[in-house]
């Protein structure tokens, strides 16, 4: 369909939850809409770690852009890299050429946050993106090969040995889920490996994990991760890592070739680089409508976004975050066309989630507390439901359910081209990190 070019412009960078959102939103107004990823499909980000743990394949997380939204007359979408963006001008700047915009929603994401310590960057394992997470998983398994054929018992047990840092539900879903294929599936396959010992460490810094959380939950969720075999250790935070060693503020050492960074997200490197005031994480600070002082034209939505609650706490780096934040955007450009002004957005918290394991999984949705079998349900039925596509919701429900009839992780693949890769595949943004966030409220 050809746009009227006499239609305001909208512009959305990033097809991640609040992108989305903000276009779906935008599908019956009297605009051209143009959405620019680097990446042609929208990624559920919150299962990331199921991949990277061979639960489940990328195709089950992702779906394109385009046969989401293909029933959207007024939308465009630009497969493109964004290099920068100039406010005064109203332009944005990508590896494809330059796009103008009357209107503009910055929806970037975030990237991990490795707190200067640049050794570690080139070594540690992110998990921000499909990338990521087949190279975590293509990690795995290659250690467990050449852990297989490993003569030396010391070695054997560092090749065996999994450390992820970060307490909260990345790293705690990421270490139940990779507890779970060591001792499930992994012996089966390697039978030389069934009495070798395998171990997942979590570190978090402070003192307890999922801060977000109840302390009667996060104590749960403590217990149930020591009852699958995971080695909790708190208090103890990473200060290197030379992709041998983990070095910890504790003054030990772990060694093992392997450490996931579950532990830290900050903005974007485009977002971080505009000329607008920010804080410490390089996120905007937006006025109570979203909007930028000085550039009522541009909102920014999600992970690079610095907006307070009421109580003047800055919202967390989370899905639901960016879910409404996307809609409240879009909303006030629909009020701004219509001759009317930007209302202030008001965050509803739908609760956190945080799954442990099999059949074990913690949440609070509202007053209520859950934990167990019941909360696992129910985190199990809200990540089928936020999916987007029957496709998708299918996919996951049979990988589901053969995991969990046949304690099987069925993608277990290696990729020799990744083989000896390392460190973050997104310290640059390129539209596409922006897939940040988890489902009904989990901080990385």
């Amino acid at each position: 369909m050809a746009h009227r070019s006499d239609l305001p412009h909208v512009v959305i960078v990033g097809a991640g939850f609040g992108g989305l959102r903000a276009a779906r939103k935008l599908a019956k107004a009297p605009i051209r809409l143009t959405l620019i990823d680097r990446n042609n499909y929208h990624l559920f980000q919150p299962l990331l770690y199921q991949v990277a743990t061979a639960g489940l394949s990328p195709e089950a997380i992702a779906r394109p852009v385009r046969a989401i939204l293909r029933r959207q007359k007024n939308f465009t979408f630009h497969l493109a890299n964004v290099q920068a963006i100039d406010l005064g001008n109203r332009s944005i700047r990508t590896d494809k050429g330059n796009l103008a915009y009357d209107y503009l929603i910055l929806a970037a994401g975030g990237a991990t946050h490795f707190f200067g310590m640049d050794r570690l960057a080139r070594h540690a394992l992110g998990l921000k993106s499909i990338g990521d997470a087949e190279q975590i998983r293509n990690h795995i398994l290659h250690l467990c090969e050449e852990a297989a054929l490993e003569r030396d018992a010391a070695q054997q047990a560092s090749l065996l040995t999994f450390v992820i840092a970060g307490g909260g539900p990345t790293g705690v879903e990421s270490a139940g889920a990779l507890a779970e294929l060591l001792r499930t599936v992994i012996p089966g396959d390697y039978p030389t490996l069934k009495h070798a010992p395998r171990k997942v460490i979590l570190l978090e810094a402070s003192q307890r994990l999922l801060p977000a959380m109840p302390d009667d939950l996060a104590a749960y969720a403590l217990q149930a991760l020591k009852k699958a075999g995971v080695e909790v250790r708190l208090g103890a935070a990473v200060q290197d890592f030379d992709g041998k060693t983990v070095f910890l503020s504790t003054g030990e050492t772990i060694a093992s070739p392997t450490l996931i960074w579950a532990s830290g997200v900050r903005a974007a490197p485009l977002i971080s680089s505009l000329p607008v005031e920010k804080d410490a994480l390089g996120r905007l600070k937006v006025l109570p409508t979203l909007q930028i002082p000085q550039h009522p034209e541009v909102f920014v939505i999600g992970d690079a976004a610095s907006f307070s609650d009421r109580e003047g706490k800055p919202l967390p780096m989370i899905a639901p975050v960016a879910i409404q934040q996307g809609e409240s955007a879009a909303q006030n450009i629909l009020r701004i066309l219509s001759g009317k002004e930007p209302v202030a957005f008001r965050y509803r918290d739908p609760g956190l989630l945080a799954t442990i394991g099999r059949s074990q999984a913690v949440a609070r949705i509202g007053p209520l507390k859950l934990r167990g079998f019941i909360a696992w349900m129910v985190w199990v039925v809200v990540h089928i439901y936020q999916l987007v596509g029957f496709r998708n919701r299918l996919l996951v429900m049979i990988n589901w359910a053969w995991n969990y009839l046949l304690y099987d992780h069925p993608v277990r693949l290696i990729h020799q081209a990744l083989i000896g890769v390392r460190g973050p595949r997104h310290l640059e943004f390129l539209p596409g990190d922006e897939n940040s966030g988890e489902t009904l409220s989990k901080p990385a």
